[in-house]
């Protein structure tokens, strides 16, 4: 069996004979690349199926996962999320638009602003998800469950050996 990432060693290997030994990161690195590029472009059309873009979904998903009363505060939100600062503002005034987030204040302090996920956001999610798991799924009929379950066992260490794992 052979792919890309195959012809891409071939043609290092023939043009710099002198690399072959220092290939071997390639193997697995530009393979997670291209994947990564497959399963965002699938994940942004089950996002787009309804009605959001795969940033808002990321935000519904980390409202929808901290539980009641599915709200965060800003700084909470990014440490749950997948989403840089720069982006949220823009991206929570888009949400709050389309009637998924709320903004709320809770209690004396008026400064300490929460995003909410409303009703409407929770009906979004919930069928999101649902589409949303179905698509990976899909993306791996005829891979082996063991050879998922190892291969993320290693990713796993590979984060952790660079320092990603959860903040508390």
């Amino acid at each position: 069996m052979s792919d890309v990432v195959d012809a891409i060693i071939d043609q290092w290997a023939k043009e710099r004979p002198d690399v072959v030994e220092d290939l071997w990161p390639v193997e697995l690195f530009a393979r997670i690349q291209r994947l990564a590029r497959v399963i965002d472009k699938s994940a942004r059309a089950t996002a787009a199926a309804h009605g959001v873009e795969h940033g808002e979904f990321d935000v519904l998903t980390t409202l929808q996962r901290s539980g009641p009363p599915y709200a965060l505060t800003a700084g909470a939100f990014l440490k749950a999320s997948m989403v840089t600062s720069g982006a949220i503002t823009n991206r929570i005034d888009r949400m709050e638009a389309k009637g998924l987030v709320e903004r709320v204040r809770e209690g004396g302090d008026r400064r300490t602003v929460k995003i909410r996920l409303t009703e409407h956001g929770h009906e979004v999610t919930r069928a999101a998800f649902a589409d949303h798991l179905a698509n990976y799924a899909q993306l791996l009929v005829g891979v082996d469950r063991d050879l998922v379950g190892r291969t993320a066992g290693g990713l796993r260490q590979m984060l952790e050996n660079l320092g990603d794992t959860p903040v508390t």
